[in-house]
């Protein structure tokens, strides 16, 4: 999805109804006040209810983290860039992705809104649930489940720092410098936030050694 202009001031209109469209936004801090409690809960679950170890818990809350680094990059080359010769389909692109692509200083919609954000979770965890049964192993999605939603959390959070500020380590680099690029160089590369690991394996990362970094282009996706 293609756009001639990233504009670096307001947010698209996604939809007319003034009610619908204030649905569409949120602030990062709901986001947190909506899962952490639920993280905490199911965490506790794990413990007291259902007698996993601290080590099963922390290993297999772990394990869901770093499953949400897999997701988030499959849903984001797969998803989010999704192309098609429908209209309509293209339209829902862009209610989902393409509107950050277009206003990249736009804030209120870094993190899914809520509504569509727990019934998203809710399918998530059922599917797990179901799936984890097939090898009996059912208890564990109430430690795998919270560490999913930790991952999708600092992603959020990630993705505001990439637009916020420039790295704070050395290290990042790489990282800011992928996302960057895959807004303004070429969308169908860098679609790692939280980690580069698998554009590496997958063959998408920028070759940063040979791409010039263009100071100017970067102010325009950044929030300051």
């Amino acid at each position: 999805m293609k756009f001639e202009k990233i504009h670096n001031k307001g947010q698209a209109q996604l939809f007319k109804n003034q009610y619908v469209e204030h649905l569409t936004k949120t602030h990062p801090l709901v986001i947190f006040s909506i899962y952490l409690p639920v993280v905490s809960y199911m965490l506790y679950y794990s413990s007291s209810h259902l007698s996993l170890s601290v080590e099963q818990i922390g290993l297999t809350f772990l394990l869901g983290m770093f499953f949400w680094t897999f997701f988030e990059y499959i849903l984001h080359r797969f998803v989010f860039h999704f192309f098609s010769e429908s209209e309509e389909a293209m339209k829902i692109i862009y209610i989902i992705h393409g509107n950050h692509h277009e206003y990249p200083r736009d804030r209120e919609r870094l993190f899914m809104p809520p509504v569509p954000s727990i019934i998203l979770a809710c399918v998530v965890f059922i599917l797990m649930y179901f799936a984890a049964q097939l090898f009996a192993a059912g208890d564990y999605v109430f430690a795998f489940f919270p560490g999913f939603i930790v991952g999708y959390l600092m992603y959020g959070s990630m993705h505001y720092a990439i637009h916020a500020w420039n790295p704070p380590y050395a290290w990042m680099k790489p990282l800011w410098r992928n996302h960057h690029l895959h807004h303004y160089k070429n969308e169908e590369r860098g679609f790692g936030v939280s980690t580069t690991l698998w554009d590496r394996l997958f063959g998408t990362m920028f070759d940063l050694t040979k791409e010039k970094e263009d100071k100017e282009k970067v102010q325009e996706l950044m929030f300051k």
